[in-house]
C-alpha cells in the first residue's frame, strides 16, 4: 500500500524535489537521498550537485529499473559540498561504507565494485585498483572503497600518479636487489609518471615519503595536508635539502591545480591529429571484447612495409592511455630475409623485446600485430623461446578486420562502429603510416645514390 501511495504522490513530489535541486550549489559534493523515516536510500557523488541531483527529477529521466524504483520513496535530500571532485569521490566511498544505504547496498551486492589498495608493507608500495581486495597479494595493504564508479577511480589514479609518481606495476621489487640497476623502466618513467624503483632510480626512504603523502591525501582534509607540506618544504629549504624542497613544491602546485585538471596534461607529439574522440571509451570497449579486466595503458603496434621485397622495414608505434606517444616510436631496417613478411616480423619482435624476454624490462600491456593468424603465429614462435612472455597480444587482419588471439582458435569480429575496434584500427593505421614513411625514405635515398 505504501508503494502504491508513493507512486500516486510521485508527480507532485517530483516537482518539489526538482525545485530543491535547482537551489543546490553548482559545485562538487556528495548527496544523500532519504525516505520519510530519515533512512538513507542512496548516497552519490557529483561534480555539480545542482545538475546531478536535478537529473533524477526530470520528467524524461530514465534511470533504469534499479534507480527508477527508488524515486517514489525519496522524501528529503541532503548534501555536503567538497572543494574538488576528488574529495567527493573519496567522501562518497567512506559514507557508503559507514551507512550502507539500501540502494547502494543493492548495487554493491549485485556487482563486485572496485577498491583502491596500496601495498604499504612492500619495500616500494604499489597502487592498484581491484575488485578483490581480500586476495592474498593485498594482505596488510591499505584499502579504500568500495567505489561506485570504476571509471572515476581510474581517472583519479591517473591524475594522482602525475603528482605522487607511484608505481602501478605488478613487479616484486626488493630494495636490496643489486640487479635493479640493469632493469629498464617502462614508459611511465619516461613521461614522469613513476619514479621507477624497478630501475633503482629512487631509494626506499624517498619513495616511502611520497607514498605517505599519497595516503595522507586520501585520508585527510586537503587544506591540512597542504599546510603540513608547506611546513616540510620550508624546513627542507632551511636545511639546504633543495631537491626535497623542490619536490614538495611541485607536489603542492599539482595538488592545488587538481580543480582545473582537464585530463589532457600530456602533450602527445604525433604527426597525426585524428584519433578516437574518447580514448577511454575505446579502451573500455577493447577490454570488454578481449575479456580483460586490467587496463591497457601502454600499447605498442607493429607493421612491416616493402615493395616487391625491396627495402623491407618494420615500424613500432607506442600509445599511452589511448593516445600516441611519439618518443616511443621506432624504425627497424630488416637484416634477414626481405621477401618473407613472417620472418621480418619475427626479427622486429625479437629485436624489440629481447630484454623483456630476459626479464630486464616490462612488456607493454598490449601488443598489436598488423596481419592475420600467420603473422600472429610467427610472433608467438619468438616469445615461446623466452622465459618471460607478454600478457596480451593480438593481431588485426585487414579487409574483414578480424581480431586474432593466440589463446583462441576463432577470431573475434566486432561491429564496424565498435569503439574498441576503432582504437585498434587507428593503432594499426598509425603503425602502417610510420612504416610506409620510413620505407619511402629509404627508397628515395637509394634512388639518389644511383643517380
Amino acid at each position: 500500500m505504501d508503494a502504491e501511495n508513493n507512486a500516486q504522490k510521485w508527480p507532485e513530489k517530483r516537482k518539489k524535489l526538482a525545485d530543491v535541486a535547482k537551489n543546490l550549489p553548482d559545485s562538487p559534493g556528495v548527496y544523500f537521498m532519504q525516505d520519510d523515516s530519515g533512512a538513507y536510500l542512496y548516497i552519490g557523488k557529483a561534480s555539480s550537485l545542482k545538475k546531478r541531483v536535478g537529473s533524477y527529477f526530470l520528467e524524461s529521466a530514465d534511470l533504469g529499473p534499479w534507480k527508477q524504483g527508488m524515486l517514489p520513496f525519496i522524501n528529503t535530500i541532503e548534501t555536503i559540498e567538497c572543494s574538488t571532485s576528488w574529495e567527493a569521490l573519496l567522501l562518497e566511498s567512506r559514507l557508503i561504507k559507514d551507512h550502507r544505504p539500501k540502494y547502494n547496498t543493492l548495487q554493491l551486492d549485485d556487482k563486485t565494485y572496485p577498491y583502491l589498495v596500496i601495498t604499504t608493507k612492500d619495500d616500494f608500495p604499489g597502487v592498484y585498483i581491484t575488485r578483490s581486495p581480500s586476495d592474498p597479494q593485498f594482505k596488510s595493504a591499505k584499502t579504500f572503497g568500495p567505489f561506485t564508479s570504476v571509471g572515476a577511480l581510474h581517472q583519479a589514479v591517473h591524475v594522482l600518479q602525475t603528482i605522487f609518481k607511484f608505481r602501478t606495476c605488478d613487479l616484486h621489487i626488493d630494495a636490496n636487489d643489486e640487479s635493479l640497476r640493469f632493469f629498464r623502466p617502462c614508459l611511465l618513467h619516461a613521461i614522469d609518471r613513476c619514479t621507477a624503483p624497478c630501475g633503482a632510480k629512487i631509494d626506499k626512504p624517498k619513495y616511502r615519503d611520497s607514498i605517505n603523502r599519497l595516503v595522507k591525501f586520501l585520508t585527510s582534509k586537503r587544506s591540512v595536508m597542504l599546510r603540513e607540506m608547506r611546513e616540510a618544504m620550508q624546513e627542507a629549504s632551511m636545511e639546504k635539502a633543495y631537491e626535497r624542497a623542490a619536490e614538495l613544491r611541485d607536489q603542492i602546485d599539482a595538488i592545488e591545480k587538481l580543480d582545473n585538471h582537464s585530463g589532457k596534461d600530456v602533450v602527445w607529439q604525433s604527426e597525426i591529429t585524428v584519433f578516437a574522440q574518447d580514448a577511454s571509451a575505446g579502451m573500455k570497449s577493447l577490454r570488454r571484447a578481449l575479456n580483460v579486466d586490467t587496463e591497457f595503458r601502454f600499447i605498442e603496434a607493429f607493421d612491416i612495409a616493402h615493395l616487391q621485397g625491396e627495402e623491407t622495414v618494420g615500424a613500432k608505434v607506442a600509445f599511452m592511455d589511448g593516445r600516441p606517444y611519439k618518443e616511443g616510436y621506432r624504425r627497424f631496417k630488416i637484416k634477414s630475409s626481405t621477401n618473407d613478411d613472417y620472418q621480418s616480423m619475427r626479427e622486429v619482435i625479437s629485436r624489440r623485446y629481447r630484454d623483456a624476454g630476459n626479464g630486464l624490462e616490462l612488456y607493454p600491456d598490449l601488443i598489436l600485430i598488423d596481419g592475420g593468424i600467420g603473422q600472429l603465429s610467427a610472433v608467438m614462435e619468438v616469445f615461446a623461446e623466452w622465459e618471460h612472455r607478454p600478457s596480451h597480444i593480438v593481431s588485426l587482419a585487414k579487409k574483414e578486420e578480424l581480431i586474432y588471439l593466440p589463446t583462441q582458435s576463432e577470431p573475434i569480429k566486432l561491429g564496424r562502429n565498435n569503439e574498441g575496434l576503432k582504437l585498434l584500427q587507428k593503432l594499426r593505421d598509425e603503425a602502417h603510416r610510420f612504416a610506409q614513411h620510413y620505407h619511402h625514405h629509404l627508397r628515395h635515398k637509394k634512388f639518389l645514390s644511383n643517380e
